[in-house]
Formats: structure tokens, C-alpha cells, sequence
């Protein structure tokens, strides 16, 4: 019985009340919390403008679809990523490039964003940088690199809501892309249950979003192509394809009320992570914490780097010893030109960085509930699993 995950949801009583609101109310979706929602989040990133969804992968199919990317196009994703990364350029109908990753950080570079670009070659469309675990990548490296090359960005922050960068800027500002999508699942830094968000600074881009997660519908006359219905109330207009990728309020309103104790969990997260970094400091260099890029993040993950053969043990044997003592563990992520879909697509080969990121790597428990001995118990835990 696992009594330590690697991650899990905080709720808490206003959550319950925010819910249990929302079905007393006229409204499931389609309604006020919504707007509401989305506002907040906005503000809590410095952004102008926010569209909710109902999922982050969602939310990434609405950035490219409304970016105008399409069939022939070149997405260039990092090779260390979740599945809807790359996903979400395949439903645009875009072809899947794969950069390669730092070793220690798993986060794309101004070099292996400068090499893909060249594979990719005048197909490319637009870059999709992973801020991996709460860490984020240089985005003032990165952006010229993309805009000498033509390319939409559109930051996968699914990992790093409260995360800032070299500058002091939040992720999802997007100063330097086109927007930004997150992640609402239970194990991420807030939670809906399932939701996604998109922020941008474009207004029409915001637009486009807002009808496309609701079947392309436009509702509002001033802006009906026909002029046939404009004075009918039930008048509507399709004016663009669209999907069911609407949020409900159930969730917007447990969002919403995560989004007020934004602070708490950051800061919980950073703490649990500085104990984790004193906890472990003896298991060097057999286990070596986080690599910290420039910025501030808010760790959604604590993904350690383990010499695994150094050790003398499988990753996999770490795992279940782990789980023996009550403590989960996972892996961020296997290299995606390894999956069974992307592997005959993916010409270049083995990208070194992305192997020995993936070689290594081991998340190990990290949630705001976790208790201040919690990050000690797991690092003894892994001292005996290690035979140290």
C-alpha cells in the first residue's frame, strides 16, 4: 500500500463549499465561473488574457489550431515530454519534429532548438519548449532562435504554474510566445479534476480560442457574418471548426478556489524541494538532486538523477523497493521517438541528451500535503534501496 505517491491533490473545505455551490446553482457549464476563473488566472500570471478548457491537452490543440498551424507543417516538440505534446500537433494535421534535451535538465536548448530547426528545414511551423517539472526553459535563448526561423511558440507550462524565470517573470506571461497552456490534473500544482487554461497577450488569438473550444459557435451579433438572424435571440453562427472543449463550472469552481491558495502551495513545494536537497545531499554523487536552471521554480516534480548502474541496481528494482516501504516513484518520460507511433517517423536516431536524461532520471514524491520529515523518510528509503 502506497502511503507517500509522487504526487497527489490538496483539497480542502473552501474547495468542497466552491463545488457544492456551483451544483446549487443555474449553471454546470456554460456559466458564470468560467469567466470568473479565467480573469483570476490571468491575473495571477500576468497575462492579458486566459481561455479555459477541458483538458492541457485541449488547451494545446486550441494554441496551434489557432496559430493556423496545418497538414504539412513542422511542430518541433522536446524529445523528453508527455504524450499531448506531440499530440496535439498531429490533430492540426502538423508532421512532429523532435529536438533533444539538456542531459541533467531535460529541457530543450538554444542548440538542439538550432539543430531541429535545420532538420525540420522550411516545413517547420511552430516550436512547443516543455518547462519540465517546474523548471523552466530559457525562453530569451530560445524566442530569437524561433523568430529568425518563422516559428509560432507556444509553451507547454502543464508543469510550471508559480514557476518564474531568470528574470522574475511567471511562466504564462508570455512575453516571448505566442501563448501558454496548463495542466488542472490532480497531481499538477492546481487542480480541476481535469482542465487545461491557455494564456496569451493576442486578443484575437483569444478569440479564436474561445469559439473553437465550443464547436466554432460566435454568439454575440456585433460580430455575425449573415445578417439574416442578427435581431433573433437563438441566432447563432459556426464560423470556423471547432470541438467540445469546454470546461465545466464544477470544475472552473474548484479551480478557482485552488487559485487562491496558489501561494501556499508554491511555497509549500519550494520547501519540500530545499528539504529534499538537504536530505539527500549525502547521496552524492550516486543521487544527484534537480538540475536548476536559471529562475525560480515551483516544482511540480522532484526529479532526481540516479547512476543506476553505478549502483549496481535497476531502476525498476529501485521502484518496487520503494513501493515496498510505501513510497511511489515514477519516471519523466521516455524519449517519444521511442513509442511505437513516432519510432519509424523519427529518421534522426537516438538523440544523446534525451537517453541519458531518461537514463537517470526518477521522480520522486512531491505534493503540498506531503509532511516536513516526508522528504528524509524518502531519501533513507532510497539510501537502503541503493545499498549505501
Amino acid at each position: 500500500m502506497i502511503d507517500l505517491p509522487y504526487g497527489r491533490q490538496s483539497i480542502d473545505e473552501s474547495d468542497i463549499a466552491a463545488v457544492v455551490g456551483v451544483l446549487r446553482s443555474d449553471f454546470l457549464t456554460s456559466g458564470p465561473e468560467i469567466a470568473a476563473f479565467e480573469t483570476a488566472f490571468a491575473a495571477a500570471v500576468d497575462a492579458p488574457f486566459a481561455v479555459a478548457c477541458n483538458s492541457a491537452t485541449a488547451a494545446l490543440h486550441l494554441a496551434l489550431d489557432a496559430l493556423g498551424v496545418g497538414p504539412g507543417d513542422g511542430c518541433i516538440v522536446p524529445a523528453i515530454t508527455f504524450l499531448a505534446t506531440a499530440n496535439a500537433a498531429l490533430y492540426c494535421g502538423a508532421d512532429v519534429v523532435f529536438a533533444d534535451v539538456d542531459p541533467d535538465t531535460g529541457l530543450m536548448t538554444p542548440d538542439t532548438l538550432a539543430e531541429a530547426v535545420a532538420r525540420a528545414g522550411p516545413a517547420a511551423r511552430a516550436v512547443l519548449p516543455v518547462h519540465l517539472a517546474g523548471a523552466m526553459c530559457d525562453m530569451r535563448a530560445l524566442s530569437p532562435i524561433a523568430r529568425e526561423a518563422g516559428l509560432a511558440i507556444v509553451e507547454d507550462s502543464c508543469h510550471a504554474l508559480a514557476s518564474l524565470d531568470g528574470q522574475g517573470r511567471p511562466a504564462g506571461a508570455c512575453d516571448l510566445s505566442d501563448a501558454a497552456t496548463f495542466s488542472f490534473h490532480p497531481v499538477k500544482t492546481l487542480a480541476c479534476g481535469e482542465g487545461g487554461m491557455v494564456t496569451t497577450r493576442s486578443a484575437a488569438l483569444a478569440d479564436h480560442m474561445r469559439r473553437a473550444r465550443s464547436h466554432g459557435v460566435e454568439r454575440s451579433p456585433e460580430r455575425f457574418q449573415r445578417g439574416e438572424g442578427a435581431h433573433e435571440p437563438w441566432w447563432y453562427e459556426m464560423v470556423q471548426p471547432g470541438w467540445n472543449y469546454r470546461m465545466p463550472d464544477i470544475n472552473a469552481a474548484l479551480g478557482r478556489s485552488q487559485l487562491m491558495r496558489l501561494a501556499h502551495f508554491a511555497a509549500r513545494r519550494r520547501a519540500l524541494a530545499a528539504r529534499y536537497a538537504d536530505a539527500l545531499e549525502g547521496l552524492a554523487p550516486l543521487v544527484l538532486t534537480p538540475a536548476e536552471p536559471p529562475g525560480d521554480p515551483c516544482r511540480h516534480l522532484y526529479n532526481v538523477r540516479i547512476d543506476f548502474q553505478a549502483a549496481g541496481v535497476t531502476r525498476a528494482q529501485v521502484m518496487a523497493r520503494l513501493k515496498a516501504e510505501g513510497i511511489g516513484a515514477q519516471v519523466h518520460y521516455i524519449p517519444l521517438y521511442r513509442q511505437p507511433f513516432h519510432a519509424p517517423r523519427h529518421t534522426a536516431g537516438p538523440l544523446p541528451g534525451a537517453e541519458a536524461h531518461y537514463a537517470r532520471t526518477l521522480s520522486l514524491p512531491l505534493w503540498p500535503g506531503m509532511a516536513d520529515g516526508d522528504p528524509e523518510r524518502v531519501a533513507q528509503a532510497l539510501e537502503r534501496t541503493l545499498g549505501l
